[in-house]
């Protein structure tokens, strides 16, 4: 008996509990099992009992879900744990059923299971192009669908029996988020980033994401140009036309991609996956994708317009909580004066203050799965996400008092995005000194004195005695700063004292040895 035939035998009981509780083919739920987990082999389904590869969201962390760091699409990722293979599988089941993107999946009947895959890689479940092809062949290899039928003949599937419809959404934004959508550059004048000595008119917005599915956000969509040339300056793109009636049409174009799962003539549904966000093209300064959006009038005149206000009808008449934010403002807000404030869905996201400070600006943005970051965890790493968020907040204080709050908002913005901040203007006899974030999400102070240059990484004492006194708030800014100071001070001492010793060494090792030849 094969691996797969095993993996299948084990947990068939299980997948058939998921069909008829659920309506996902049983068939199907192996099947991924089978990949997802190497056949339960894989470190995540070893360690943490995860076969499907569903990663951890904001949510499940803030619910005290326990997680793994595994590093999959990118380092460092956080992975769902749980305490049993059954917990696995039935956590899998509601994340199909309460996301949107798999919602057309739950109007096929049961054991369809071959639609089941084709729509799993249509939705963007998986990156690879042939994942529906190696479900199916899976399947088939394994008489798979044989448990689809035995639970088809013994009672079916509960949600079939109830006559309850699965809720369908005819609109979606172009990137999955469970609170908000980060962007790094709005509509409007802004510094060319490959000449900063230019202004330039920026016709779309740039949202922050690196090989994330790109979905499309209307039903009835045709795509109406594909362009595969990643060396042209918006790279690898995807245009999608949407007719609004009356209203006449919507052009909606993502750049910079990856690849593209799409061709002209091809007709889209919302949340349907055209392909992956990358970083092609020759004006692009990192992975992004560039959202451009022009209304098509009756007279075939093409307008561009700002992609956040084509976003905010998107969110009104999809029910669609998420926000759009920059520099901690929702670019939605001001297209949506008349309109009731958006539902909260399933998601329970709190509607985003307007008046965050930069520190908690920064800490939202640490913490956040959304803007690609997700430091949010145990005790230790919100402690270090506290520490950074403060830091940052004193700068801002002592070196940029006359800035505007915009200026202080971008400022923490690329702080956290670079997960560094530069700390010389506020300390004395450096030549240079930052706080950075490296790949553990662990603090590490650099700092460079004249000839001497030290680097180390902060211990958790440290992290807590500093993140104390830079929230005490019977502390003045001066008190803090002379906290840090001290801190950096004692490396550069304890640098020098160090190349002192090693140049002592040196020296008297070299006289030994020139005293053995006399």
């Amino acid at each position: 008996m094969g691996k797969n035939q095993q993996y299948a035998m084990e947990h068939s009981e299980e997948a058939m509990a998921q069909m008829r509780k659920y309506g996902i083919p049983a068939s199907v739920i192996l099947a991924q099992g089978i990949i997802e987990s190497s056949n339960g082999q894989s470190e995540l389904s070893r360690l943490g009992n995860n076969h499907f590869g569903v990663k951890a969201t904001p949510k499940w962390l803030a619910e005290g879900g326990q997680y793994l760091v595994y590093t999959d699409d990118k380092p460092n990722e956080k992975f769902c744990s749980y305490a049993s293979v059954t917990e696995s599988y039935e956590h899998h089941s509601q994340f199909l059923k309460e996301n949107s993107r798999y919602a057309s999946l739950f109007k096929l009947s049961p054991d369809d299971y071959a639609g089941w895959c084709d729509g799993l890689q249509a939705a963007g479940y998986a990156s690879g192009k042939n994942y529906a092809a190696n479900l199916k062949s899976i399947i088939d290899a394994n008489g798979l669908d044989r448990y689809d039928q035995e639970v088809m003949k013994t009672g079916g599937v509960e949600h079939q029996r109830s006559a309850v419809a699965a809720p369908v959404s005819h609109y979606a934004f172009p990137l999955e988020s469970k609170e908000f959508m980060l962007v790094t550059s709005p509509f409007g004048m802004r510094t060319d980033p490959m000449d900063p000595s230019k202004q330039q008119m920026h016709k779309g917005v740039d949202i922050r994401c690196d090989h994330q599915p790109l979905l499309a956000t209307e039903d009835n969509g045709k795509v109406v140009a594909v362009n595969a040339n990643a060396k042209t300056g918006g790279g690898k793109s995807v245009t999608m036309e949407y007719d609004h009636g009356k209203d006449g049409k919507v052009q909606v174009t993502y750049m910079h991609m990856d690849s593209i799962d799409v061709k002209v003539g091809d007709v889209v549904k919302a949340g349907e996956k055209v392909g992956i966000s990358g970083n092609t093209g020759t004006r692009t300064t990192g992975p992004h994708l560039h959202m451009g959006v022009k209304t098509l009038g009756a007279d075939g005149t093409l307008r561009e317009i700002d992609p956040a206000s084509y976003l905010a009808d998107i969110a009104v008449k999809g029910n669609i909580s998420q926000q759009v934010l920059y520099n901690g403002e929702n670019l939605l807000a001001k297209y949506q004066p008349a309109v009731e404030p958006v539902k909260q869905d399933q998601t329970e996201t709190e509607p985003v203050d307007q008046n965050l400070s930069p520190e908690d600006w920064m800490k939202k943005l640490l913490s956040s799965e959304d803007a690609g970051i997700g430091m949010g965890g145990d005790g230790l790493m919100q402690m270090i996400i506290g520490l950074f968020s403060s830091l940052m907040a004193l700068a801002l204080q002592i070196d940029n008092r006359e800035s505007s709050r915009e200026e202080q908002m971008s400022e923490a913005t690329e702080a956290a995005l670079d997960r560094r901040i530069d700390l010389t203007s506020m300390l004395k006899g450096v030549d240079h000194c930052e706080l950075l974030l490296n790949d553990g999400g662990k603090p590490q102070l650099h700092v460079v004195a004249g000839e001497t240059e030290a680097s180390r990484e902060l211990s958790p004492a440290e992290i807590r005695n500093l993140t104390s006194a830079l929230q005490n708030t019977a502390l003045s800014d001066e008190e803090k700063r002379q906290r840090v100071s001290s801190i950096v001070s004692q490396m550069v001492m304890q640098q020098r004292m160090s190349h002192n010793f090693d140049q002592q060494l040196d020296a008297d090792r070299s006289m030994s040895e020139t005293m053995q030849i006399r």
